[in-house]
């Protein structure tokens, strides 16, 4: 059998980390120099979160600025990594019966590439993004990623971003750092939790993990790339948190990387 890539959930935060280096950039360096090289890459973003389920189709996906009120130094960014048609109509394959929409419009949002310009910056890996289904529940995300777990005997690195915890309404946006909100790392040490034991249904039926949960995820578009990466994880298969942090009080940083 041939090895498996490691999965990967990144904990992107604010656009501003793709041209800033910290604390968070500097560990998705490593984890890009550390980690297996892959083929290829599939990267299911918080900010392709539509009505139907796509794959970028494209041979030269274009850069999108999916944000505004940000320096002019952000918008320059272009990260010119090459498309991939072939993992394209695979990932369609492979989550057949699902309809599966062949995209040439979508490229790059920052949720893809303000993370990988660290963790490839020279772009010459190829990258297909999948868009989030908004109109499917949170069981139907990941079921359809169990569907997506050959890729990374293929040599398809499956990288899920968003945040763990994702509250812009307490997000602290001044000069001054905010401790972390208690709410906030009381769901996130649950949920760490339950990756560490492999008990996911908690983490699908999110909802019923009371308040703490709701503060988390008030809106689940960041939160269901996890859930793809999760479920690609094999039994008793080591999971480790390489990136930890909590930004502006209500942003977890956490990255989850399965393998």
């Amino acid at each position: 059998m041939a090895k498996l890539l490691p999965a990967i959930f990144f904990g992107h935060g604010n656009p501003m980390n793709a041209v800033t280096h910290n604390n968070y950039t500097e560990a998705w360096r490593l984890i890009g120099s550390q980690a297996p090289r892959p083929k290829a890459i599939l990267s299911i973003s918080a900010h392709w979160y539509v009505p139907e389920t796509g794959v970028t189709v494209s041979t030269s996906p274009r850069t999108i600025h999916d944000f505004g009120g940000f320096p002019p130094e952000l918008y320059k960014v272009q990260y010119p990594a090459p498309g991939d048609p072939a993992l394209a109509r695979r990932v369609q394959q492979l989550l057949a019966p699902v309809d599966v929409t062949l995209d040439t419009s979508w490229g790059f949002d920052h949720g893809t590439w303000s993370v990988l310009r660290h963790v490839y910056p020279a772009a010459d890996i190829p990258v297909v993004q999948l868009s989030i289904n908004e109109t499917e529940p949170a069981s139907f995300h990941f079921e359809i990623g169990k569907k997506l777990a050959p890729l990374r005997e293929e040599g398809v690195l499956i990288a899920g971003s968003g945040n763990l915890v994702h509250n812009l309404h307490a997000y602290a946006w001044g000069r001054h750092p905010r401790d972390p909100y208690d709410w906030a790392v009381r769901f996130e040490s649950a949920a760490k939790d339950f990756m560490r034991a492999g008990e996911y249904k908690p983490l699908i039926d999110y909802d019923s993990l009371g308040k703490d949960a709701a503060l988390s995820i008030p809106t689940p578009d960041h939160y269901l790339p996890l859930l793809y990466v999760l479920a690609v994880r094999q039994s008793n298969e080591n999971i480790q948190f390489p990136v930890e942090g909590v930004d502006g009080g209500s942003i977890s940083m956490l990255a989850v990387q399965i393998g």
